[in-house]
């Protein structure tokens, strides 16, 4: 299969999987919200974002060292070494993924106390051990079917852990909830965890089936420890950083919150809303650029490997512009249908409020992940690194200040200082390597002018329902008046179509 075409059919793969597993987690998380409310989200949001510090020291940049050191041995035909390249990733990620569990145990009365205000006991954390291996090992397999552009697989077990999840945390849920929030979280971590467990199983079972096909040609291959750990360790000292200052960005929030006159629960809830209620449908539809992201470090790394810089300045800048339109697109149906999701999902327009507020950051947030995926697959993944870390530090400095002074808008304002420095400086860098040019006229100007259209055409018709069939009708009457726009002013043409 011609390689453009067999990027785009794992390109449309992961992102009809992925978008079929948010709308059933985004589904999913409007019936925990519902269950434990808003201060219940702010802690569960407070527990997972220690859950994501020690799933990053448990995998450590081992998936990307995978991926990358695969797609090195297999575009040289070294089957076996591509096997080996596995084998020892899969044994680092185990090691590493015990030594990240001790360290929750050693700081788990820590946490409680000074990050989850009491709230929930080191239960919870002890949970979130148990998961930690298999999650671990699961990304260096998915590092290799990455490499070998064999998503469909790593789809399938997506799919397989999320439906585990949501049936195992729904059953949990309704016998635990009862006793408390802290059995609440702790039904979720569990579901989450059993979950990752049947995912791992399914993954590692589909990898020895793959492996054994493979015809091996008798050829002497490396140990490839020195090649992991020097893509691995530089990428994890500046995850472990950076997930270090995310996880101390979130524990913060609530903390200023209540410093600028509040209670400690309503402090929870805000904090809740956002994270738990309002970000989610901000970036849902950011699946799809994700999905293409992750496919995008292998492709550029072969064609940086073969040093074909013209191609990557051609897919940069299709890149670029496909991205672009679409956020800018996305920007114009939250900012147009806010009120109606809001009350549709959550039976309030409190959410509302903060989804026109947040809006504009689509734009950036999306830019920013298929930027990250190209700068990775260049080998700049420590430049992406040093600047989510600054970012990072920006945000804490600004969290620290702002937050007791202006309560939940504070926030605001550090999301948005957040996003403009991230996607300025990664963009810089990739323009620096690539040497690619953003058109900002019929990139930015006239989208925005399309996107404004559509929204007016759609008030022109008045339509007032708010039945679910009558939103996703309204969908379909924006996105076509935005299409019909951008073919009207050239902005896009049948070659943007062609592979």
């Amino acid at each position: 299969m011609k390689k453009s075409k067999l990027f785009l059919t794992n390109g449309i793969i992961l992102t009809l999987t992925a978008l079929f597993m948010r709308t059933i987690g985004i589904s999913f998380n409007v019936y925990i919200s519902n269950r434990i409310g808003a201060e219940g989200m702010g802690i569960f949001s407070l527990v997972m974002s220690i859950y994501a510090f020690a799933i990053t020291l448990a995998t450590s940049g081992i998936s990307i060292a995978t991926t990358r050191i695969v797609t090195e041995e297999l575009s040289v035909n070294n089957k076996e070494g591509a096997k080996k390249v596995v084998r020892k990733s899969i044994f680092f990620s185990f090691i590493i993924s015990i030594i990240a569990g001790i360290i929750i145990i050693i700081l788990s009365d820590f946490l409680v106390t000074n990050c989850l205000h009491s709230k929930v006991s080191s239960k919870s954390l002890y949970c979130i051990i148990i998961g930690l291996p298999f999650i671990s090992m699961s990304a260096s397999i998915n590092g290799y079917f990455s490499a070998v552009r064999k998503v469909a697989k790593t789809a399938s077990s997506q799919i397989l852990e999320q439906t585990v999840k949501i049936i195992v945390t729904v059953y949990i849920l309704n016998l635990l909830l009862p006793k408390g929030l802290e059995y609440a979280c702790i039904s979720l971590i569990i579901g989450d965890v059993i979950s990752e467990v049947v995912s791992f199983t399914y993954i590692l079972i589909l990898y020895i089936i793959e492996t054994r096909k493979m015809i091996i040609s008798k050829r002497l291959s490396e140990s490839y420890t020195k090649r992991i750990l020097a893509i691995s360790i530089p990428i994890a000292f500046t995850s472990y950083i950076r997930s270090g200052l995310s996880t101390l960005k979130q524990m913060l929030i609530p903390m200023q919150l209540e410093k600028s006159g509040i209670s400690c629960e309503l402090a929870l809830s805000q904090y809740g809303i956002i994270t738990g209620m309002v970000l989610p449908i901000i970036l849902f539809p950011n699946v799809i650029i994700t999905s293409f992201s992750n496919l995008i470090i292998p492709e550029f790394s072969y064609y940086y490997a073969d040093r074909n810089y013209t191609r990557i300045n051609q897919i940069c800048t299709r890149l670029f512009k496909i991205c672009l339109i679409f956020s800018i697109g996305i920007f114009g149906i939250l900012l147009t249908f806010s009120d109606k999701l809001s009350m549709i999902m959550y039976g309030n327009l409190e959410t509302s409020y903060y989804i026109k507020l947040l809006s504009p950051l689509i734009i950036l947030m999306y830019l920013d992940t298929i930027v990250d995926g190209m700068l990775k697959g260049l080998n700049e993944q420590v430049s992406v690194m040093k600047c989510n870390i600054l970012d990072l530090v920006t945000s804490i400095s600004f969290i620290f200040f702002l937050l007791p002074v202006l309560g939940i808008n504070g926030y605001i304002i550090v999301l948005y200082i957040s996003e403009i420095l991230n996607t300025v400086i990664s963009i810089f860098q990739l323009l620096k390597i690539t040497k690619s040019k953003i058109k900002y006229i019929y990139w930015v100007i006239i989208p925005l002018s399309g996107a404004f259209f559509a929204r007016y055409a759609l008030n022109f018709l008045d339509i007032t329902s708010t039945r679910i069939s009558t939103l996703i009708f309204q969908f379909a009457l924006y996105i076509i008046f935005y299409t019909i726009f951008l073919f009207f002013t050239s902005c896009i043409n049948k070659k943007d179509f062609k592979l």
